[in-house]
């Protein structure tokens, strides 16, 4: 259980006070994670209440079920991409929810989990991938795809501007070996990027990393599906929140929630997004990223 105390839920007390679960809520969290959230989420909405929480990384649904296993009869945890959301509620018998929760990318435990590659700071196999019984990862990315369509996913993925070089470097490099670890492949980022750009804040193997691991989970497409039918199973009165990490995915949520609330479906309950407190980015350097955004769902006229 030494995992779950390590893991510190972004923004928790935004969540619960704009989320607002009540006590016999039917509540959805998208990203159950370790059940940061939805541990208090539970609580709220009580006895009669229903949580159903999502994730991809079975490992992480684990956990949650043992943090969790004082409140079962209650809530159903199920591995599954956010993506496919309504299948989830229609086999539960669920029509609609009070609430729905999306807590966007990567958390700690995977981050700090070697043998998942997400880090290049950590020695590991080239994998990224949350579900692991998903097929591509993060090596056949890297060593099967054109210098023309890698630059293109770290251009458009990482918003990084030598996308190009670091492509070049990649393939040039894999027609002697194959790119295996996450070290391996930080090192030829590292070498391939001006060196006025190496002695910049943000190391240049993170936008990389980042493009690379939403390609290999298509994370920003199941994020605009979601947010397309999250509406269809909300009820009047209930919200959705999203907390995004990267300008991306804010972006996503910038524009899904303009154009449904141009259709009359949600309101903005704050047109900016929220960030963090200083206290809280202080404490979770994690945190300092973050911005949340929340919708009410409204009466169709």
């Amino acid at each position: 259980m030494s995992e779950q105390i390590l893991h510190v839920p972004v923004m928790h007390q935004e969540v619960m006070e704009f989320l607002n679960p009540s006590a016999g809520g039917c509540f959805l969290d998208c990203t159950l994670g370790m059940a940061g959230h939805a541990s208090s989420i539970i609580e709220k909405i009580g006895a009669t209440g229903h949580l159903i929480g999502l994730d991809r990384d079975e490992r992480s649904l684990e956990l949650a079920r043992e943090k969790l296993a004082g409140f079962r009869g209650r809530l159903d945890l199920v591995h599954s991409d956010f993506r496919d959301f309504d299948g989830v509620l229609k086999r539960l018998g669920v029509e609609a929810v009070d609430g729905m929760l999306f807590d966007l990318g990567i958390s700690s435990f995977q981050l700090d989990n070697p043998q998942r590659g997400f880090s290049f700071r950590l020695e590991g196999p080239l994998d990224m991938r949350m579900d692991q019984n998903g097929f591509i990862s993060a090596y056949d990315l890297v060593n099967t795809l054109t210098e023309e369509e890698l630059a293109k996913i770290i251009f458009n993925f990482g918003e990084e501007r030598f996308s190009r070089r670091i492509a070049r470097a990649i393939t040039q490099h894999r027609t002697r070996k194959p790119i295996e670890t996450t070290q391996e492949l930080e090192e030829i980022i590292f070498k391939s990027v001006p060196v006025s750009y190496r002695r910049q804040k943000i190391h240049p193997a993170t936008r990389t990393f980042q493009a690379i691991r939403i390609a290999v989970n298509r994370e920003l497409e199941s994020l605009k599906i979601a947010l397309d039918k999250c509406t269809d199973y909300l009820k009047v009165g209930g919200r959705v929140g999203v907390i995004a990490f990267h300008s991306l995915e804010d972006r996503i949520v910038k524009e899904k929630f303009k154009a449904l609330s141009k259709d009359k479906k949600i309101s903005l309950v704050f047109k900016k997004p929220l960030r963090p407190g200083d206290e809280e980015t202080q404490f979770n350097s994690r945190a300092r990223s973050a911005r949340l955004r929340v919708a009410e769902r409204i009466a169709c006229n």
